[in-house]
């Protein structure tokens, strides 16, 4: 630029080509703000019943079914429909006006977070106290979990077959349990001079799960006979229909509001419930204008999204076969690649914000932050990309004119420096369909703890994306 360039030039200049973040709270007034609370509101009470992937698929069947959604497997007529697959996935979908060739607008999110297993043969007594083994699920700093309340959820077969489903340390008058850890004043050897990682073993992950015996001195076991005694009195288990259960170990207690003025919300489970319920709110209100509108709610993406209920699985093929054939055309191979070849996805799933006390691990100028609403992760992976489906640039110029036209506020992120970690999420497991897709979601501090920390504007901002996605041409 030729001349002296006066102030108000550059002024005016700096606001026409500079991108300059923006802050949520800042772009909302008052009627929005208390929208924003109230969203939150709701999403503290679908976490609250939704601590595993069984409790949250029926909390969104329940959703689908009171919003007018029909079980597919029964319905014949509408245009709002859902299915669940082995307790653990379900999808929801509203049909549009275009043809399920030219492709659906989908939003996948998972329903699993990380967590503690119980093993197949778990329960037993020591130093006449009972325990149960466990064996944890997806990334954990096993540290988080000794010494705070936690609550047994899950469900058990009997020897006929019969399930039970069981969830002990979430009411007021249960009782929780706990991992106890070591005092201080003799820890040094094992584990104030090891590394973390050997610090803490995930062998002694036991839960304690009671002390007080049966019988009289001579009876054997009697610390764990006492347990199984109460179990089949209460219950009906016996210690076999243990070896057929799947019971999770999650923190007792309810989604709190973090700090005085109540912007946070602090809860397990965050990644990724709330993209999943981001996406449930955003599909009640799709209007089925243009394309077919799909959220899909997956399982395993802790572990690989493997098995019969992750990403990896068909269930998507199969939902949308079912939409083809409850709109009378043929679900053949050849149909099916082209609805998904055609078709364009954000996979829902967090990102970490930049954490205050640990920015060192982040590259601040392409670190999320909590407050700047949505954030759109164009790779993940590790490294030098590796395990990333990494979005075409066509398709996040798309994404970024919706947003800017629905009045989203978003920002990008990567998952720390180049040489620091990374993560994987289901994108890859979308894009080998030949769909476009990009990760949108949440950013989150303390990911993978027991107690999680996201924005209440980014949620909201996170539901709007979602919403304005699934209803754009």
């Amino acid at each position: 630029m030729k001349g002296k360039v006066t102030k108000k030039k550059v002024k005016e200049l700096r606001k026409q080509i500079v991108r300059k973040p923006q802050l949520v709270w800042d772009c909302l007034g008052l009627k929005d703000k208390q929208e924003v609370f109230r969203f939150a509101n709701r999403y503290k009470s679908f976490l609250d019943v939704a601590k595993t992937e069984r409790e949250a698929v029926r909390a969104i069947e329940d959703f689908a079914k009171k919003k007018g959604f029909k079980d597919i497997t029964k319905a014949a007529t509408g245009n709002k429909f859902y299915k669940v697959a082995k307790n653990k996935n379900i999808a929801l979908a509203v049909l549009g006006k275009k043809a399920l060739s030219s492709g659906v607008k989908l939003v996948v999110s998972h329903l699993d977070a990380p967590r503690l297993d119980l093993k197949q043969n778990p329960l037993y007594e020591e130093v006449d106290l009972a325990f149960l083994k466990t064996h944890y699920y997806g990334g954990i700093k096993k540290y988080q979990w000794l010494t705070r309340p936690l609550a047994i959820h899950g469900t058990v077969f009997n020897k006929d077959g019969k399930a039970f489903d069981i969830q002990v340390g979430e009411a007021q008058d249960d009782p929780v349990f706990t991992i106890a850890d070591l005092l201080p004043h003799l820890a040094r050897k094992v584990q104030a001079d090891k590394k973390v990682s050997d610090a803490f073993e995930g062998e002694k992950l036991n839960i304690l799960v009671g002390s007080l015996p049966i019988g009289d001195e001579e009876t054997k076991e009697r610390f764990k006979l006492a347990v199984l005694e109460y179990l089949f009195s209460t219950y009906g288990f016996i210690e076999e229909d243990l070896m057929s259960a799947e019971i999770e170990i999650v923190p007792a207690g309810g989604a709190r509001d973090v700090g005085w003025d109540r912007g946070l919300i602090g809860a397990y489970g965050q990644d990724d419930r709330v993209c999943a319920y981001a996406s449930l709110e955003a599909m009640a209100e799709v209007t089925a204008q243009g394309k077919t509108s799909i959220t899909l709610f997956t399982d395993k993406e802790e572990i690989g999204s493997d098995g019969s209920t992750g990403a990896k699985s068909r269930f998507l093929e199969d939902f949308v076969a079912d939409l083809y054939e409850i709109t009378g055309q043929e679900a053949s191979a050849k149909t099916l690649r082209a609805c998904l070849l055609n078709s364009k996805a954000l996979s829902g799933d967090v990102n970490a914000a930049l954490d205050p006390d640990y920015q060192d691990v982040h590259e601040k100028r392409n670190a999320a932050k909590i407050g700047y609403g949505v954030c759109i992760t164009k790779f993940g992976g590790s490294g030098g990309k590796y395990g990333s489906s990494d979005a075409n640039a066509e398709y996040l110029s798309e994404i970024r004119r919706i947003f800017n036209k629905g009045k989203v506020i978003w920002q990008t992120g990567e998952l720390g420096k180049v040489d620091e970690g990374g993560g994987g999420t289901i994108a890859k497991f979308l894009a080998v369909h030949g769909m476009e897709v990009v990760d949108c979601g949440t950013p989150i501090l303390s990911m993978h703890s027991p107690f999680e920390i996201a924005g209440k504007g980014d949620i909201y901002m996170t539901y709007k994306a979602y919403k304005t996605f699934l209803n754009s041409k």
